[in-house]
């Protein structure tokens, strides 16, 4: 099917049916079918391989600093440097992703990302390494965000958090598989072939512009409700026959069934746009409370994980094949907390998620700092545990920070949260290497890592708004 949708649709009476309600609820009806999991299949992988390329730097890292005799200035410069992209890229692509398409700007960031990956491999200094990553950030930052508001809007509310989550959960697979690969083919062959590796994937933005849809969602909050039907009609079509019936008929659209959700859009709402719309009426506090989740919740994710193979290496003497897979538990630990909060989230809920995740890190982190990290083990074990926590809160936030937002502005706030969440990921390693420069001791950092994590726990538990089992134009009209 194709994905072109940078034409204005033919002009002509509006399909029936089409309206931005009335899609929602086809959406609603629509049962789990082998369609939805193709289409989560192909856009999870192009995820899996974009958090892939992320960790890569922490894991080549130590023999960057050999190869080109770094200062620890320099080495943060390596570790910030991309998600400095990643947040620009971030805000850039919710502007492109909301005007001209979801799918478009998913399938030219993973080619960017692959052709930037094969460039690295040719870097001899410091200077055009560093401004390859960042161009690479541009990339990876402009389509985890995006992709993360498709996903959302091709799914109906009930177990919607299961559905997305277990998608979202390629992203920390992609960072633990990168992890492993990156813990064996950097000692034997070194960095270059890691990245070489790495740019094979940019090939799949051909998958992606050939077999995933645009949103339907989308073309109709455009006015583009010919292109919305013909895309709505096809994706019926194929589940239809994925499960073998006819469909139930489509549910009464969203402000007829639920009135209670004056849910309707106040007119200084639905005048807002751009990033002014996030700020207005009900999406300012959304904006600040999930803003101040982001924040925290990849300030100790990447304060812990950028850092670890350096500490275990430096501070406790540990050579850099026990250093990787030492860091790579952690990570997998965070991979199995990601897969438990996918699991219990619809029960749950979101709000008591990040308040439980984010607060059970926090204590971890401050137990391990008062027990003085004396040990390799100590910091292991411990970090381990925590990871399941923040790695649990972060995933969530994929889910959460769609359903907060309108189709009109939807892929803008997840970039914005994306952009938040690079923020966290810039200043965790930077203040991390300070603390740990500074300091006697390597427990000041986790002194430092628990109280944000407390920040963050606090905020989600008096302030985050629950979303669960909600349509998405209920919840933000």
């Amino acid at each position: 099917m194709s994905t072109d949708t940078s034409k204005d649709a033919a002009p002509g009476p509006p399909p029936a049916g089409t309206t931005r309600a009335a899609v929602a609820a086809r959406f609603e009806r629509l049962p789990l079918s082998r369609w939805h999991v193709t289409v989560r299949l192909i856009v999870g992988v192009v995820t899996f391989f974009e958090a892939f390329d992320q960790l890569l730097i922490a894991y080549a890292l130590p023999e960057l600093r050999d190869e080109w005799h770094l200062t620890t200035g320099d080495a943060t410069a390596v570790l910030t440097v991309g998600s400095v992209g990643m947040l620009a890229g971030a805000l850039l692509s919710g502007r492109l992703a909301d005007r001209y398409g979801r799918v478009k700007v998913i399938a030219y960031c993973v080619a960017a990302s692959g052709l930037v990956s094969l460039a690295l491999t040719a870097c001899t200094s410091l200077t055009p390494f560093l401004a390859l990553r960042f161009l690479q950030g541009l990339a990876i930052g402009g389509e985890v965000p995006v992709a993360a508001a498709f996903i959302s809007e091709i799914t109906r509310s009930f177990k919607r958090g299961r559905f997305v989550l277990l998608y979202e959960l390629v992203f920390p697979a992609g960072l633990t598989i990168g992890a492993l690969v990156a813990a064996w083919v950097v000692p034997a062959a070194g960095w270059r072939v890691m990245f070489a590796i790495a740019a094979v994937p940019g090939l799949l933005a051909f998958l992606v512009q050939r077999r995933v849809p645009e949103s339907p969602r989308w073309l109709a909050d455009r006015g583009r409700l010919a292109e919305a039907e013909a895309v709505m009609a096809g994706i019926e079509a194929k589940v239809s026959a994925a499960t073998g019936g006819p469909l139930p008929p489509p549910l009464r659209p969203a402000p007829e069934a639920a009135p209670e959700a004056a849910a309707a859009a106040t007119p200084a709402e639905r005048a807002a746009n751009g990033i002014r719309g996030l700020f207005t009426g009900r999406y300012r506090r959304r904006t600040l409370v999930v803003g101040a989740i982001w924040f925290t919740g990849y300030f100790v994710n990447y304060g812990v994980t950028s850092w670890l193979p350096s500490i275990y290496k430096d501070e406790y003497g540990l050579g850099l094949s026990d250093a990787l897979l030492y860091s790579t538990v952690t990570s997998v630990a965070g991979l199995l907390g990601c897969l438990l909060v996918a699991l219990t989230v619809d029960v749950m809920g979101r709000r008591r998620i990040f308040a439980i995740c984010l607060g059970a890190s926090a204590a971890l982190l401050l137990t391990l700092a008062a027990l003085g990290a004396h040990s390799p083990a100590q910091v292991l074990i411990w970090t381990s545990l925590s990871a399941v926590g923040f790695f649990g809160s972060n995933i969530c936030l994929y889910l959460y920070t769609p359903e907060l937002y309108p189709t009109r502005m939807r892929a803008l706030g997840c970039s914005v949260g994306g952009a938040v969440n690079r923020l966290g990921v810039i200043l965790g390693p930077i203040l991390v290497g300070v603390v740990y420069a500074a300091g006697d001791s390597v427990a000041a950092v986790f002194v430092m890592l628990g109280a944000v994590a407390v920040i963050g726990a606090v905020v989600a538990a008096t302030l985050a708004e629950e979303t669960a089992n909600r349509p998405l134009e209920e919840i933000s009209p």
